[in-house]
């Protein structure tokens, strides 16, 4: 079966066309055959890819963050002797950058100028993602202080780890939306 509206396949017991929503029910239109449109038809009231099964809210903003479990990633820096830590820490780096308006290195990039700063740039990465989450918060309507002088102090006392979950749980705030 057909739909009447626009001719695409219909299984039969549908309620709706899935293609523009119509009533497969509807009486056929006079003039198409077979309840096929006639070529070169225009149809007066066009529903361009109506699904009434599709929300079409654009109420959310998808960030392309998935939520991470901060106890894993604990667990996966330790067992894989701190491997897992620079994944979680480059992707925490491109997902704050996602969030905010204020852009900072990418997450290889703050790598590598952690490395080549001995460290340094690391002490200033812990500060600015602290101000960079709170801007995100403020902005998308999260509740996240700024926490940018306790990152500041625990990163100088060699407590990064501490900012990392500390970050995810931040950043988790905004995943699947």
């Amino acid at each position: 079966m057909n739909c009447p509206k626009c001719g695409n396949p219909i299984q039969a017991g549908d309620t709706f066309c899935t293609a523009c929503g119509s009533s497969p029910n509807q009486a056929v239109n006079q003039n198409s055959v077979n309840g096929q449109p006639m070529p070169n038809q225009i149809n007066p009231n066009p529903t361009p890819n109506y699904n009434p099964n599709v929300s079409t809210s654009t109420t959310t903003v998808n960030f392309g963050i998935f939520e991470r479990s901060v106890l894993s990633c604990i667990l996966l820096s330790i067992v894989t002797c701190g491997i897992y830590g620079i994944y979680w820490f480059v992707k925490m780096t491109n997902e704050s950058n996602a969030l905010s308006k204020e852009k900072t290195a990418s997450g290889g990039m703050a790598i590598l100028l952690s490395l080549v700063t001995c460290g340094i740039y690391m002490i200033y990465w812990n500060y600015k993602m602290g101000k960079k989450m709170y801007e995100a918060g403020t902005t998308y309507g999260k509740d996240i202080k700024d926490n940018s002088v306790l990152y500041l102090v625990l990163s100088i006392l060699g407590l990064s780890i501490v900012n990392y979950v500390l970050i995810q749980m931040d950043i988790n705030k905004f995943a699947n939306q």
